[in-house]
């Protein structure tokens, strides 16, 4: 059974949010203090954690870099923030998702699965020669996960690292936003699009010389995104 870890100041938020996940059959353990959602996050094994922006003690984005510096989780955050600039911080930290207040709690749900779907397909893959794509200095070992660029390993979480490999894979295809998303994300963007930007951005930042003049992933104005051979 997956334990789930819920940092939420907001009683009634996390208990309304612990219920919909026990009848889908998680185990759910829930944190209303920062401090002590940090400690339980690092020391404890917990298969996905749900963390709010706003918390006392410690604030939803120390916790989500202290935690991705240490664990690849998926980690879905959560606030009443609807502006783009906490959207693009909590995602550029490491986390997995990013949901806007008041949401479905059956949404989240079905979030929460995709996640951990995902991370579990990616923990249990058999062990095989490893499948290496090389373009132009740019090598991405699939099996292993791993980026290196001019022979400089670079440090990637586990979307960036899926949206690189997907879009290598899929070389001088455009791809919209939302079309990455729901293959990335594995669910309709459901307008957080954002999202894919925020990555691409991150990406561009490790994988480019100049993020300004990409020679991997280009921008094609009002469409989407394509990786050049």
């Amino acid at each position: 059974m997956s334990r789930i870890l819920i940092i939420e100041d907001e009683t009634s938020i996390a208990d309304l949010e612990r219920d919909y996940l026990e009848l889908s059959g998680f185990e759910v353990e829930i944190e209303n203090d920062g401090e002590e959602g940090l400690k339980r996050a690092l020391e404890e094994d917990f298969n996905l954690l749900i963390l709010d922006l706003m918390l006392p003690g410690v604030s939803g984005f120390d916790i989500c870099r202290q935690v991705r510096e240490e664990k690849n989780v998926p980690i879905i955050m959560v606030s009443a923030k609807k502006d783009d600039i906490d959207k693009i911080r909590g995602l550029g930290l490491g986390a997995d998702d990013y949901m806007t207040k008041p949401f479905s709690p059956s949404e989240l749900v079905a979030r929460v699965k995709a996640h951990l779907a995902q991370y579990e397909r990616l923990v249990n893959m058999s062990v095989q020669a490893n499948d290496i794509i090389e373009i132009r200095g740019l090598k991405i070992d699939k099996t292993a996960r791993r980026v290196w660029v001019d022979g400089t390993e670079k440090a990637f979480t586990t979307k960036e690292f899926d949206l690189l490999t997907f879009l290598a894979q899929n070389p001088n295809h455009v791809f919209t936003k939302d079309e990455l998303f729901k293959e990335i994300w594995d669910m309709e963007s459901i307008g957080d699009i954002a999202t894919v930007t925020v990555h691409i951005k991150k990406i561009r930042e490790k994988i480019e010389k100049n993020s300004a003049k990409p020679q991997y992933i280009e921008t094609i104005w009002g469409v989407g995104y394509r990786f050049k051979m």
